[in-house]
């Protein structure tokens, strides 16, 4: 049901944490992974491995600026050299804090320009080719801030919204494209809320070692604000999410924005 044997899978921001793993769970289902990121070689090596050892038949990293579409578009063409991307996970992203007054316009550029307007660029160009081919999927990694607001986000709440409405239009305009049998062509967020990433780990241990080093205790004290369920995901579960998204039998689901958030945008 979800063997994506032949195909071909395009991941941005893939060479660690939630990028990787999902990278990873196509892997495992028999893709080509067109790795991405900004990374050294010996990342590209090590996140190389991780996926061939996962069962991807090739691996390819292709390097380009998320924030500059003349290198999206030479990234697009390189991977369509190499095999057109019948899978799309827009996942790279960045985010900077700050409140509406203080958040610089060279700030609020650079979020939009990597976070909504880099997707556009690769949709815009992989998008036909799906159309073509009968079997598409788009997986933008949105977030609960897609969905729901936070204060000192502007930019990041602006580019993930944006995210999320670009991704209801492209699901309208490519919804009869292929058949229940090839599987269709399907856009869809998933929107993550605290995942356990790298990125928390001063704030987790900040937080341990005000309950006298209890990491549960000290994830539970830095979700209790906004996840009911004051758990971390992990980067796996949004992989598995992205995978059943892409099997055929997904055909009829599109223009969704799912939740991993413990109950956040719940409330």
């Amino acid at each position: 049901m979800s063997r994506l044997d032949g195909k071909t899978a395009l991941v941005t921001g893939s060479v660690q944490g939630i990028g990787l793993a999902i990278a990873k769970s196509l892997a495992e289902a028999g893709a080509r992974i067109a790795l991405h990121g900004l990374a050294d070689a010996a990342q590209v090596a090590e996140a190389t491995a991780v996926l061939e050892a996962a069962g991807a038949p090739e691996v390819k990293f292709f390097d380009a600026d998320m924030a500059d579409p003349a290198q999206i578009d030479a990234m697009m063409d390189a991977v369509a050299d190499w095999g057109d991307a019948d899978i799309l996970v827009n996942n790279a992203g960045i985010q900077r804090t700050a409140s509406l007054a203080e958040a610089t316009p060279e700030i609020w550029n650079a979020i939009l320009a990597v976070n909504l307007s880099g997707a556009f660029h690769t949709m815009r160009r992989a998008m036909p080719g799906m159309a073509e081919r009968g079997y598409g999927r788009v997986v933008n990694i949105a977030s609960v801030h897609g969905l729901v607001a936070s204060a000192n986000k502007a930019p990041y709440v602006a580019s993930k919204f944006g995210l999320v409405g670009m991704s209801r239009v492209a699901a309208l305009e490519y919804a009869q494209a292929g058949t229940r049998e090839a599987g269709g062509v399907t856009v869809n967020c998933i929107c993550p809320g605290w995942t356990e990433t790298d990125i928390l780990g001063p704030q987790i241990a900040e937080r341990a070692a005000a309950h006298g080093g209890d990491r549960a205790a000290g994830i539970a004290d830095l979700l209790a604000e906004k996840q009911p369920t004051r758990r971390l995901s992990d980067p796996s579960e949004i992989g598995a999410l992205a995978l059943w998204l892409c099997a055929p039998i997904a055909h009829n689901v599109t223009g969704t924005s799912i939740p991993v958030d413990g109950g956040w945008t719940t409330q």
